[in-house]
């Protein structure tokens, strides 16, 4: 967090004294070096968002993404942020998604002789490089970029000059700047054309590094650069890439002779590739713009009082755009540092406004750039840098193609601007619009949401006042003249609600207007709004609608309910008492659902046979309502029917699956158990179809019968069914069931099976009534039917 700049006051003097003039100067210089640094953390702070916003423009990424990015690079090379910001803006133009390294030492030739060299000191020339990094951010101009160079190498490496040469588009070199050499060499040497033997120019054309460390045999090989001053003894020319190749070539003189040792020379290879950043801004500016279109639109540009930019497209080398540089601008375009005008020209676009990389504008240049259409961007909020301090402005931005290259300019809405585009922004939401109508002149005036609510055209003019009754419909007329009378003549304010015909339908609109008096009272001007509440009228028509037609679905399901409920009972009557079969106690229980309005299909049948036999049998039909109801009908007579006349309970379960096919109810389906109990033998004969097995209750023990094979009814045309058999002892107590008894959502079924066993073993010293043993069992929600048929067999001195 920036700290203020501390205003400290000189101690006071003494009475008749003058003032401490030391405490004064030691207040100043302090002063001094907190503004020195509070302006280099500035410059640090824009070096991290220009490199954040090139990292954006790559990689389509959040600031906060970028940053981090930033971050782990500089961890994993061991460099310090602001190296790694340095390095990511030099590598922009040639960037791709792998982490960029500093190119490995590649001299043209073996060094000469010399000492041996030094293993390669990190902590130092990281130092080193941590104070160059820190003194490019105050880099301004190219000269600055040379002065600080020598500054900052002159102890390191011992050099005594400095010079930087930038590639020409013929092909030769052009010095951009220097430091440590008399004006008169670098005038001399300011443009060298494109010869060989120029070893500047043959380390940009082999993107190597060209070490001369012999002066003599240099000589020989390349025309030295500044020889006429026999001062320098060992040079290196360093590649630097500012854009997709080696355009820029640095060199560093010595007046010493001898090799560069092998930590001077990846020291210096470094600082190439740390200045890599600054050199591409400097650059960029002496790029080709759009030839003789930028400049003259920069001509118009110095004489527009608005915001643009002309744009030129940076492309990668697979044709993606990445970035733009400004090729003209006016002097009301501002970015992010407070730049305008022709200080923009040659800089990239995402540097000087890297937070439009996250924004629709950014989207919107490339669809311009790429189509015919403009892009105009919907009203945003910008803090800006303007004279020095920071405002927070509303603007719209547009985007447009001139040839190759696009225009983007920017409007500043000021208040009352940004007042009208609030009102009207109101009135389209709540879709309504403000009226106003002078009673003397009989002159209207209308805003745009009424002749779109009217679907009137606005070159018709506004409906006078007294003609406003004539929109509505015939039904509505009255009430709506009666209350524009009102208004007029009594000057009472109306609201009042009437509709429409319009070329799309009926509109169901709201007039609410006030009446203005003169001084006598008299109503001279009436203004309100009229409010479109179609929509609202809609959902409020279609929600009693639907009321309506809930109900009367209601209605049918619950005389649904009682009539399958009377049919029910009339077809299934329950035995008020338990009785006695073929010397078995049977006591029967079924509690319909609670939920819902359907009746199931739960159904049970106990009957003594000609034969002295019992027949038991309960069962489950899918589904609820009338269909449920009649298919249980079906099923349980059939099956006694069946029975009585002589079937098996394996051929009546074969027999019922075949009517379940072939019934009207394709679809339908049942779950059945069929016992037959002979009371000679006391052994009880039953078999299954997909139902949940007996539960028996023997000497405080419950468990569940092993079910014979079978399958549900209705599933298939081809059913297998099994009987099994079991000898039943005086005590036993036998429970057939439907799934109601011990299904529950959210719950597996045998966690229901458990909780029947259980409650069965509680009660096997003394049976509870079946009623209690349902009640402790059931679901409390009641969501299915539940049938038990409770069989008991005596004890022998209760026979």
């Amino acid at each position: 967090m920036l700290r203020g700049v501390t205003s400290e006051p000189a101690p006071p003097p003494e009475s008749g004294g003058v003032p401490d003039m030391a405490a004064l100067t030691r207040v100043v210089a302090r002063q001094r070096a907190e503004l020195d640094r509070l302006q280099e953390l500035a410059a640090t702070s824009a070096v991290l968002e220009r490199a954040k916003g090139a990292l954006m423009a790559q990689r389509g990424c959040s600031p906060d993404a970028a940053q981090e990015e930033l971050r782990r690079r500089a961890k994993a090379a061991r460099r310090t942020l602001l190296e790694e910001c340095w390095i990511a803006l030099g590598a922009l133009a040639g960037a791709t998604d792998a982490e960029p390294t500093a190119p490995a030492p590649a001299p043209d030739r073996a060094p000469a002789p010399g000492p041996a060299p030094t293993p390669f000191a990190e902590e130092v020339d990281a130092t080193a490089l941590g104070r160059l990094s820190r003194a490019l951010v105050r880099v301004g101009t190219p000269q600055d970029l040379a002065h600080r160079l020598l500054d900052h190498l002159a102890p390191d490496v011992g050099a005594d000059a400095v010079m930087i040469y930038v590639r020409t588009p013929g092909g030769g070199l052009e010095l951009l700047a220097h430091a440590g050499v008399d004006a008169t060499v670098a005038d001399q040497w300011s443009r060298v054309p494109p010869l060989s033997g120029i070893a500047a120019l043959d380390s940009l054309r082999a993107d190597e590094p060209r070490w001369l460390e012999d002066p003599v045999k240099d000589a020989e090989q390349y025309l030295l650069i500044g020889e006429e001053s026999h001062r320098w003894q060992s040079r290196a020319w360093l590649p630097v890439t500012t854009g997709g190749a080696a355009d820029v070539a640095l060199g560093i003189l010595r007046r010493s002779s001898g090799p560069f040792t092998s930590r001077v020379r990846e020291h210096l290879l470094a600082v190439a590739q740390l200045c890599a950043g600054p050199l591409r801004t400097v650059v960029a500016r002496k790029a080709p713009a759009l030839g003789a279109v930028a400049d003259a639109v920069q001509t118009v540009f110095d004489r527009l009082p608005v915001a643009a930019v002309l744009l030129a497209p940076l492309a990668s080398d697979g044709g993606r755009v990445e970035d733009f540089r400004v090729d003209a601008a006016t002097g009301g375009a501002f970015d992010a540092r407070g730049r305008s005008g022709r200080d923009l020209v040659g800089l990239r676009f995402l540097e000087c406004w890297p937070e439009v990389a996250d924004e629709p504008l950014w989207e919107g240049c490339l669809q311009a750039l790429s189509g015919e259409e403009p892009y105009e961007s919907e009203p945003f909020a910008r803090q800006q840098l303007v004279a020095g301090s920071s405002e927070l402005s509303t603007y719209t931005a547009r985007a447009a193609r001139l040839g190759e290259g696009l225009i983007v300019s920017w409007v500043r809405h000021d208040p009352s601007d940004r007042q009208e585009q609030r009102l009207a922004d109101v009135q389209r939401l709540g879709n309504l619009g403000w009226a106003t109508w002078n009673l003397a002149t009989g002159e209207g005036n209308w805003s745009s949401q009424v002749f779109a609510i009217f679907e009137r055209d606005p070159a018709q003019g506004v409906v006078p006042l007294h003609a406003l009754p004539r929109l509505g419909l015939s039904e509505d007329v009255p009430a709506l003249a009666r209350a524009v009378g009102e208004l007029v003549r009594r000057g009472r304010p109306c609201d009042v609600s009437f509709r429409t015909g319009t070329p799309n339908g009926i509109r169901h609109l709201r007039m609410v207007a006030e009446a203005m008096p003169d001084a006598q009272g008299a109503p001279v001007e009436v203004h309100g709004f009229v409010q479109d509440l179609t929509a609202q009228r809609n959902a409020e028509l279609a929600l009693v609608a639907s009321e309506r037609a809930m109900l009367t679905q209601h209605g049918v399901l619950q005389a649904e309910r009682t009539v399958a409920a009377r049919l029910q009972d009339a077809l299934l009557p329950l035995p008020q008492q338990p009785v006695q079969l073929a010397g078995l106690r049977v006591d029967i229980a079924y509690q319909p659902a609670q939920a819902g309005l359907n009746v199931g299909g739960d159904w049970f049948s106990a009957i003594e046979l000609p034969d002295g036999d019992a027949l038991f049998v309960v069962g489950d039909v899918a589904g609820h309502g009338m269909g449920a109801v009649a298919a249980m009908a079906l099923l349980r007579f059939t099956a006694k029917g069946m029975i009585i006349t002589g079937s098996s309970l394996t051929g009546a379960l074969s027999r019922l699956n075949a009517l379940l096919l072939h019934s009207r109810d394709p679809h339908g389906s049942a779950t059945m158990v069929m016992a037959r109990y002979s009371p000679r033998e006391h052994r009880l004969v039953w078999a299954q179809a997909g139902h949940p097995p007996p539960l028996l209750v023997r000497d405080g023990e419950a468990r569940y019968l092993e079910r014979p094979f079978g399958m549900l009814l209705g599933a298939t045309d081809g059913p297998r069914y099994e009987e099994a058999q079991i000898d039943l002892e005086p005590g036993d107590r036998l429970l057939l069931y439907t799934d109601g008894l011990v299904e529950r959502p959210a719950e597996s079924i045998d966690r229901g099976l458990e909780r029947l066993a259980a409650a069965g073993r509680n009660g096997a010293a003394a049976p509870a009534p079946l009623d209690q043993l349902i009640g402790a069992l059931l679901d409390p929600d009641g969501r299915d039917d539940v049938c038990v048929c409770d069989i008991q067999v005596p004890l022998d001195g209760e026979r």
